[in-house]
């Protein structure tokens, strides 16, 4: 560092005052059309420390591209900056998940750090998206779970327990809301009939008759 280059570009005008600024990476100098080459080297070089460590925080804050995550049926591209903050921050806008991440997450791998980001991201959703979707359901069916919880589960997206607790996947949210809302429909009825006899399935038909359009392979519920 101490040997780093500065480039920079100048821009000579008809002002008196000399001003260096830093912006998107690029240093450039707006000189009097009377200052010398020499005179505004001294002053790129008199604020050098500064110059520096604005680089640096442009170079922090440069977005990094993980591979794209599903939310709600939708993809989304992951946009990560690291940025001086104690806390994850995030924020969707249109089809981009924009994250800030803590300086310290810099030494974590791209693929690591995705598989981080996209289990808290899915919880921080579910946690809204499903509570919604419980209301919601309750409402339609006259009775509740006694309570419900997440929880990663390996090829489960959710599941009723014998003492009628529901157990989420926070990874439910990855699908389209009407798969969400047949999955959580499909626990409540498990309150009423827990195995899957001919019973259970006519009263998921009662309250959403197209539920099979929304069954998804491979996973368990």
């Amino acid at each position: 560092m101490k040997n780093e280059v500065i480039t920079y570009s100048v821009n000579k005008t008809n002002n008196r005052g000399l001003y260096i600024s830093v912006q998107n990476g690029e240093v450039s100098v707006r000189a009097p059309w009377y200052a010398t080459k020499e005179k505004i080297q001294e002053a790129v070089l008199s604020k050098r420390k500064w110059i520096i460590k604005k680089l640096e925080e442009y170079k922090d804050e440069k977005d990094i591209s993980l591979r794209p995550i599903q939310i709600l049926g939708v993809v989304y591209s992951l946009k990560v900056s690291y940025k001086n903050i104690n806390v994850i921050e995030c924020d969707l806008e249109d089809t981009i998940v924009k994250v800030n991440l803590p300086k310290k997450y810099k030494k974590i791998n791209n693929e690591s750090m995705t598989d981080i980001l996209i289990d808290k991201l899915y919880l921080k959703i579910a946690e809204k998206e499903i509570d919604n979707i419980m209301d919601k359901t309750r409402l339609m069916l006259g009775f509740a779970p006694e309570d419900y919880s997440f929880k990663e589960m390996n090829d489960i997206l959710a599941k009723c327990t014998q003492d009628n607790k529901l157990v989420i996947n926070p990874r439910i949210i990855r699908y389209k809301r009407e798969i969400i809302e047949y999955i959580i429909l499909h626990e409540f009825c498990h309150i009423k009939y827990k195995n899957h006899t001919k019973s259970f399935y006519n009263m998921i038909e009662r309250y959403m008759p197209n539920y099979k359009e929304h069954e998804v392979k491979g996973m368990k519920y």
